[in-house]
């Protein structure tokens, strides 16, 4: 087998094949050039890096275009054909040469792409003027933008449900909304979105709004809005985030006098959410808690996907040294999301924004990921090293409080919602928490990711999701027996919801914000979601 650097090569004989294939490859290429009736009757460009009719119309550009595509396929089919590589080593060589094709293209770069040059020309480089004031604004704030500074206000355009905080602890603030139907659900809602964003990505413009549809179909709703991290929290574990739920569970069912809460665990809180669920059950208080759904959330890290690159020893180690204060600054979070969809979130913004100097289009879902969150350093490295790199969440290797987590014991129902081109929770990893919970479950799989396949409101009609109702022993399994059903799954979701509990009562006294024990405290969406 051969070497180099340390990294080994496929077989001589397959290298030759590879070799011999490129070239076989590349004549062909200048074979179409030399016959233009046969380059005019190539397959119609699906990249929309090269959507521009220059790169097709221009002989150079066309070229350019073609041996990028060309040389980028050899470089990944040769990443697959590589021998005595196991498939973490081959899955991390696997990405960073999808992130070199990706930070290689000619669309990236001034002097190669015919758009920059045209609107150069255009504008008497007026766009490298104004693309240079969008980078030196970028540099000022540390990260990529995606939308425009100012272009929302919290309030105003985004997080606009009606509500009140009615609880607020150095952790965390209760959100309640005001009802618009005159009856309710007996069993109250209380949703935990994940503390690495902002608790909006539910709450965005009044057309895409969970929070506003879920008050809208009598359910009571109450959110949780975490606090962004400084140094007073440098030794937030595991046990506060779980207790912090716990905590805003009774308070709820304490201040509706209800016996049990449904609840929403979104990404890294539903994470969370398992394990106050298997606390309960080895306490032998689960029927605290009516039913539980899980947006994109992951218990078991075995196929967490491409985030899986960033958690060997010597990146944790760098990482444990970028919190000197207590806490991650949310903008290198932001930085590994950004990195895991490079061709849309870095390199086309240095194409439009760099390159071209367009402004950003106002985007609310955009203006969301770019509001980052900072992260309790202690805690963060410690959901990397023992949830990511090392899986004890599923080992039954965790406790909370001293108190031993096993996921097989949790009996409580529960909606487990996935999404099919999800990068963040592959649909794959989301399904086996149907293999570690016992109780009654339903899965749904979505259309799109991990944001657009989780905020997809019924008036849109985008996307689809699929039903299996007979079960199913695996994901694939799942799919090879699954409906599909257009557009979203809330209304799916909602049903399931009623059906477990349909008691209703009033939506008066405490199911009004401040109405009764808690006084209001501000009106939605609080203090700690503008804290920067």
């Amino acid at each position: 087998m051969l070497m180099e650097a340390g990294v080994p090569l496929a077989a001589p004989e397959r290298a030759a094949a590879q070799v011999q294939d490129f070239w076989s490859d590349y004549l062909a290429l200048w074979q179409r050039f030399a016959a233009p009736d046969a380059a005019a009757a190539a397959t119609p460009e699906k990249d929309r890096r090269f959507a521009a009719a220059a790169w097709r119309d221009h002989p150079l550009f066309d070229w350019i275009r073609q041996s990028y595509a060309l040389v980028a396929d050899h470089l990944l089919r040769g990443v697959d054909q590589l021998d005595g590589v196991d498939e973490r080593t081959r899955a991390q060589l696997r990405f960073a040469a999808r992130g070199f094709v990706d930070a290689m293209s000619p669309s990236n770069f001034a002097l190669t792409n015919p758009e920059v040059i045209e609107r150069t020309i255009a504008t008497r480089g007026e766009n490298l003027l104004a693309g240079l004031q969008h980078l030196l604004d970028d540099l000022r704030r540390g990260q990529v933008t995606h939308s425009k500074e100012g272009a929302f206000t919290l309030g105003e355009d985004l997080a606009t449900t009606p509500g009140q905080v009615i609880k607020r602890t150095p952790f965390y603030e209760l959100i309640q909304y005001d009802p618009t139907t005159e009856r309710v659900l007996a069993a109250p809602l209380v949703i935990f979105p994940p503390w690495i964003n902002r608790f909006y990505i539910l709450d965005l413009t009044r057309e895409k709004s969970f929070i506003r549809w879920a008050v809208e179909q009598g359910i009571t709703v109450f959110v949780v809005s975490w606090r962004s991290a400084d140094a007073a929290m440098a030794d937030v574990t595991w046990d506060d985030y779980v207790a912090a739920q716990l905590d805003a569970i009774d308070t709820v069912r304490a201040l509706l006098d209800v016996p049990a809460v449904h609840t929403v665990g979104y990404c890294v809180a539903g994470t969370t959410l398992a394990a106050t669920l298997a606390l309960l059950a080895a306490k032998g208080e689960e029927a605290r808690v009516a039913s539980a759904t899980f947006l994109t959330a992951q218990v078991d890290f075995s196929r967490a996907g491409d985030l899986l690159h960033f958690v060997d020893d010597e990146q944790l180690k760098v990482m444990a040294t970028l919190s000197p204060q207590g806490f991650l600054d949310g903008r290198y979070l932001a930085a590994t999301f950004n990195l895991l969809r490079g061709r849309d979130l870095i390199w086309n913004y240095v194409t439009q924004n760099y390159l071209l100097g367009k402004d950003h289009v106002p985007f609310d879902l955009l203006h969301w990921n770019g509001d980052v969150t900072n992260l309790p350093a202690k805690w963060h490295l410690a959901y990397l090293t023992d949830l990511y790199r090392d899986n004890r969440l599923a080992k039954g290797e965790m406790s909370v409080a001293g108190v031993p987590i096993d996921l097989a014991r949790v009996t409580t129902p529960s909606y487990v919602q996935a999404g099919r081109e999800d990068h963040i929770a592959p649909a794959e990893s989301v399904w086996k928490l149907t293999e570690h919970f016992r109780g009654p479950l339903r899965f749904v799989l979505a259309g799109s990711g991990h944001i657009a396949g989780v905020v997809n409101p019924p008036a849109a009609s985008k996307y689809q999701h699929w039903i299996n109702e007979a079960g199913a022993a695996s994901l694939d399994e799942f799919v090879a027996g699954a409906r599909e059903v257009k557009g979203s799954w809330w209304p799916d979701w909602a049903a399931w919801l009623r059906a477990l509990a349909p008691e209703e009562v009033p939506a008066t006294g405490a199911r009004v914000p401040g109405a009764s024990a808690l006084a209001a405290i501000e009106p939605a969406p609080g203090s700690y979601v503008r804290a920067r």
